[in-house]
């Protein structure tokens, strides 16, 4: 296969482009470093694209994909067979400060490699990579029960998570929420009414760790990366029993490759830890705490932010009756386990 990622030096990218090389594939990837400009030093992929063009059959393209004309051009000349669409503006919390760069990478950015490959490569297999973040913050509107260290949903219809039923409409979402939202309705509409074989996956928290979490992106990863180092770490609101699911980056591709193998134009699918991969901010704290001996540098904010979920994880019902081969490999305790590896050692 031609494979073009876009993304390929975020998370989620790089474990891709690296995949399908080691498989034998040609991987051409789109990156400008755009994270680094978001988030600083701290968010630098430099290096993940070094590591990248070792390989002999990676081609690397330093482009922005809101440059419709160099988005056209590429995808004219490389004619993928497949295309994946990693790259975003990826902060809850960022996207406020800089709206116009959040619409234009997430929706404008969307839309170009859309109509691009409708022109050049429309038999091409499209996965874009959305987020949960487009049914803001409608969970949050469900009955809830409180434990000591958890919220969770009270209804029995919600004991397996969000399905792809929650509505995405008339609810606050955050402006990247929002961006978000208007690429994920344009991927589905290149499927159905052209019917080109786009996926949509509406990812929960994806992690592992190559993961550059930053304060305002990558909780997981970012959580680690201060009980290692000894940074001070602020909880916002909901004292610290907001809910999220993990799942590992190998997960995600996996998933991936299933769609790839045999496609459904149009087709949206919840993407995340579920719940047997759910933890809250304080669970977190004390499984680093108890497994790891990291004791966590915290203070509890009664500020939430904007548009967050006080609880969330997976019901993935829906790709695993269509997909029944696939399932989750890494657990939460794998996921954390290999975050502190590498942090640690960043450390020393």
């Amino acid at each position: 296969m031609n494979i073009l990622v876009t993304g390929s030096g975020g998370l989620i990218g790089s474990e891709a482009a690296k995949y399908w090389l080691r498989k034998g594939c040609r991987v051409i990837g789109i990156d400008n470093n755009s994270r680094k400009k978001f988030f600083g030093d701290m968010g630098d992929v430099s290096g993940v694209v070094e590591q990248l063009l070792k390989f002999s059959k990676y081609t690397h393209c330093s482009v922005d994909i809101r440059n419709r004309d160099e988005i056209d051009a590429i995808l004219s000349t490389e004619l993928p067979t497949v295309i994946l669409h990693c790259a975003a503006q990826p902060s809850h919390d960022r996207a406020a400060s800089i709206p116009f760069e959040d619409f234009d990478t997430n929706a404008v950015g969307t839309f170009n490699l859309l109509e691009a490959s409708r022109r050049h490569c429309r038999d091409a297999v499209f996965v874009h990579m959305s987020t949960n973040k487009v049914y803001g913050d409608a969970p949050n509107y469900l009955e809830m029960v409180e434990t000591k260290t958890r919220y969770d949903f009270a209804e029995p219809k919600f004991a397996r998570g969000i399905d792809e039923t929650m509505s995405i409409d008339q609810c606050t979402h955050s402006l990247f929420g929002a961006s978000k939202v208007a690429a994920d309705v344009c991927a589905q509409e290149y499927g159905r009414y052209f019917d080109m074989n786009v996926g949509v996956f509406r990812g929960g928290c994806l992690t592992g760790p190559q993961h550059t979490g930053v304060k305002l992106h990558g909780f997981l990863s970012y959580i680690v990366k201060c009980a290692a180092a000894g940074i001070p770490y602020t909880i916002f609101g909901y004292k610290g029993k907001q809910v999220r699911d993990q799942i590992h980056c190998a997960d995600v591709i996996s998933a991936f490759e299933q769609y790839i193998e045999s496609p459904t134009p149009g087709a949206v699918y919840n993407l995340g830890g579920c719940k047997e991969n759910s933890a809250s901010i304080l669970e977190v704290i004390d499984i680093l705490k108890n497994d790891y001996d990291l004791n966590l540098d915290y203070s509890l904010s009664d500020q939430n932010r904007v548009g967050d979920h006080i609880c969330y994880y997976t019901d993935m019902t829906k790709f695993k009756n269509v997909y029944p081969g696939w399932k989750i490999r890494r657990s939460l305790h794998d996921i954390v386990a290999e975050i502190v590896e590498t942090e640690v050692k960043q450390c020393v």
